[in-house]
């Protein structure tokens, strides 16, 4: 199949209604304009949807999401919106000034690679009846450094007044926070940030409780 041709198919989003990553993804989507197919992997059901052979083959690590898009399956949060961002730049979701996408990357790397792998369904698993207590460390060690950084960093978002990839990684990253009944607070400048976000339709569209996947009982 020809590129061209590739793009002209919609993109197929495997994610799970609560998985922060796959919102991450779903954000991005949403931001950009670009419409999707999504097909839920239950993390819970029949032991793990992702364990099966035959999502193994879709992402070898096991794990929501993974993207198919022009032609090539993508996987991590990550790099999938940085992949969307590099073959549909409009708009934009990296500030144009260098020092600016330091920020965000900074902003990012700590939630992604700080925060959540600490408290995701697979550690929780293997932590068992400690998990909230866990999780609330985490997170609040995480949300420690990033208030202060945040401070710095904000204007009417993450970093200054545009929407970014910060903003992508914050929302649910606090609908974690929350989950686990963490006070925030301790955190005013994550909080208002929070609240401007969710207010946002792209914020609203990809939220946990409006999936397709969503259980009845958890609907908006």
């Amino acid at each position: 199949m020809s590129a061209s041709a590739a793009r002209l198919i919609k993109p197929v989003l495997y994610g799970y209604f609560r998985s922060s990553c796959s919102w991450r993804v779903r954000i991005a989507f949403a931001l950009k304009g670009i419409e999707y197919e999504q097909k839920p992997v239950n993390l819970i059901k029949d032991g793990g949807q992702q364990l099966t052979d035959q999502f193994k083959a879709i992402n070898p690590m096991q794990q929501v999401p993974a993207v198919t898009i022009d032609g090539i399956t993508l996987s991590q949060s990550l790099a999938i919106i940085q992949y969307i961002e590099e073959t549909r730049p409009e708009p934009r979701l990296l500030p144009a000034d260098p020092k600016q996408r330091g920020q965000v990357r900074i902003i990012c790397d700590i939630i992604a690679s700080g925060i959540q792998p600490l408290q995701n369904l697979y550690v929780l698993q293997k932590i068992g009846a400690e998990k909230v207590q866990w999780a609330q460390h985490f997170i609040n060690r995480g949300f420690e450094a990033l208030e202060p950084i945040l401070k710095q960093t904000a204007g009417k978002y993450c970093v200054g007044d545009e929407i970014s990839m910060a903003d992508i990684c914050l929302v649910p990253q606090v609908y974690n926070a929350e989950r686990f009944k963490v006070d925030m607070s301790q955190f005013p400048t994550i909080r208002r940030l929070n609240q401007t976000l969710t207010e946002i339709d792209a914020f609203k569209v990809s939220h946990p409780s409006c999936q397709p996947d969503t259980p009845d009982d958890l609907k908006a």
